[in-house]
């Protein structure tokens, strides 16, 4: 068993450190490490996740417990963002996911310390569900490189094929679908089907981003989200 766990470990090792990727997004959270709220209103919590009551993926209601002991409860439309400590299962190798490049963060928002520490980033944001705009709490999964294309978790989203060892499933697969914001727009459904007909309004006329990918390949969604980052305006 634990020759088997150190394989699915070294082979996941292998695929993350070659380039910056999309954050494995988490669906439990750790009661016993403290999280990291602003509110709507600016004030700040540390708190303790109990539960999070969910609606068809989407956040409808957060459980929680103070320092003191006080248990109350928090609507998503009360909280700005938030950084929570996936739970021991959740965080099953997401050490080596930990991969931001701290030379080029420009985002005053997002700390990256808490990042590195493995704390998973919620926001509020504009999203775009069926032609209706609403606001909900959204898992970002790029913070290292979103100053300019914000790619968040589709909670409805399908996945590709993983890779299974030993039960163990590595990387997740490639979600088929993410929400996007380009720029600070209202973010939305970005589908695998879709790619490359919504690529042009992605990421615009980009020389580097051209030169470096000769296809369109929707497994490089994240490699071209950090390119452009990188070296486009």
């Amino acid at each position: 068993m634990k020759l088997t766990t150190m394989l699915a470990v070294a082979i996941l090792a292998i695929s993350t450190v070659s380039a910056q990727h999309f954050l494995i997004p988490s669906f439990s959270f750790s009661g016993k490490k403290i999280a990291y709220l602003t509110m709507a209103d600016g004030t700040e919590q540390q708190v303790y996740i109990k539960s999070i009551d969910r609606k068809k993926g989407l956040i409808e209601e957060l459980k929680v417990e103070d320092q003191s002991g006080k248990k109350y409860k928090l609507a998503p439309d009360q909280i700005k963002h938030m950084y929570l400590m996936p739970s021991g299962l959740d965080q099953m190798g997401k050490d080596l996911e930990k991969t931001f490049d701290t030379k080029n963060w420009h985002d005053d928002e997002l700390d990256p310390t808490k990042l590195k520490e493995g704390y998973v980033y919620f926001e509020q944001a504009e999203v775009l569900v069926k032609g209706k705009k609403m606001t909900m709490l959204m898992q970002l999964l790029n913070p290292g490189f979103s100053t300019k294309i914000k790619v968040y978790h589709d909670p409805y989203a399908a996945e590709t094929a993983a890779v299974g060892i030993g039960g163990f499933t590595l990387a997740g697969g490639d979600d088929k679908s993410y929400y996007v914001s380009v720029r600070g727009q209202t973010a939305y459904k970005l589908e695998k089907k879709n790619y490359k007909e919504e690529y042009s309004k992605i990421f615009g006329f980009c020389t580097p981003l051209k030169n470096k990918f000769e296809d369109v390949k929707w497994s490089q969604f994240d490699e071209h989200v950090y390119e452009h980052f990188l070296n486009c305006e």
